[in-house]
């Protein structure tokens, strides 16, 4: 600490180190952990029921780890432009940059990387977060205090309270709704996978169905951003405004899945009960297993001697009586 922190031109250099989200790296690792872990008992299966479960072991904890991972993206709608701005407050300096808008379902993410990186002996590669779970407006009073280059604070502007825009209240109400509707979907997950090792299939078809419903409700959430009026970005002489991303479109194809997974699972349990029993390991009921239990075996010649005897004895006794 210095005496000329905090002094313009002198404010510390305290940029976001983003390389990969922790959030996304713990699910990751989690979900990689479990899938290993229920992959080990797949030697312990015969035959054809080991692809079989091996599928479902792969595809259920995608659905999950997707469902999961959706809440703490920064990519559900995007928006990037290469133009000349000016660098910082109270300099005329002009410099040639690709500036990019990433929204998640918490904040969003301004990024700000120089063409080249290099420009006016300063390497010029920013990635700041901004989120509206609490407030955004002590965040962006910090950016201002941090002194970011313009078009970081100029895309932040737009998201305070204060904004004419009030893109705030937009994203923030169709996050927070998405982020309900995406948890929900994984409790329903978590149901069909426990209903799929019992012998009620066809309700974690229903499960399965349902899950793909809160995933859909999770995209139409978010997707009312687009139904207002959009706030156009202009920096220098271009604009920009967003669009839907990689995080939107897994979301739907997700859905997809599982409504395609919930259909056919209902469809086939009326159509073919008796294979999906046995395609799902409870296809053996009790009186099969009475008869399995009914084969052949050995008998104790000195333990039916006894019983004979004993048998004999009391027919005399009773005949004697």
């Amino acid at each position: 600490m210095t005496f000329y922190d905090d002094i313009y031109p002198f404010y510390p250099s305290q940029r976001t180190t983003f390389i990969f989200s922790s959030h996304l790296l713990i699910i990751i690792l989690v979900f990689l952990v479990l899938a290993v872990s229920l992959l080990l008992i797949l030697p312990g299966i015969r035959g054809k029921s080991r692809l079989f479960w091996m599928f479902r072991i792969n595809i259920s904890l995608f659905i999950g780890g997707v469902i999961v991972a959706l809440n703490f993206t920064n990519n559900w709608a995007e928006a990037r432009m290469t133009t000349n701005a000016t660098y910082k407050s109270f300099s005329n300096a002009v410099v040639n940059a690709e500036i990019g808008l990433h929204v998640g379902l918490y904040g969003i993410n301004v990024t700000l990387k120089g063409n080249p990186v290099v420009q006016f002996n300063e390497t010029i590669d920013y990635n700041e977060m901004f989120s509206w779970h609490d407030s955004i407006e002590e965040e962006y009073e910090e950016a201002l205090g941090k002194g970011l280059p313009n078009p970081i604070l100029y895309i932040a502007e737009k998201f305070t309270l204060s904004s004419p825009c009030g893109l705030i209240f937009q994203y923030r109400y169709s996050g927070r709704y998405a982020s309900a509707t995406l948890w929900t979907a994984f409790c329903c997950w978590m149901l069909a996978n426990i209903l799929f090792s019992m012998p009620v299939i066809l309700y974690a078809g229903y499960m399965m169905m349902a899950t793909a419903a809160f995933i859909f409700f999770s995209v139409a959430s978010f997707s009312t951003i687009m139904n207002v009026p959009q706030c156009v970005f202009s920096i220098g002489a271009d604009s920009f405004e967003t669009e839907y991303s990689h995080s939107f479109w897994l979301a739907l194809a997700t859905g997809v899945l599982c409504a395609i997974i919930g259909i056919l699972v209902v469809m086939f349990n009326f159509l073919i009960p008796e294979k999906m029993k046995d395609a799902f390991s409870i296809g053996v009921d009790s009186c099969e297993d009475d008869d399995f239990s009914n084969g052949e075996g050995y008998l104790n010649s000195v333990f039916l001697d006894g019983v004979i005897t004993s048998s004999l004895t009391s027919e005399i006794t009773e005949d004697y009586l």
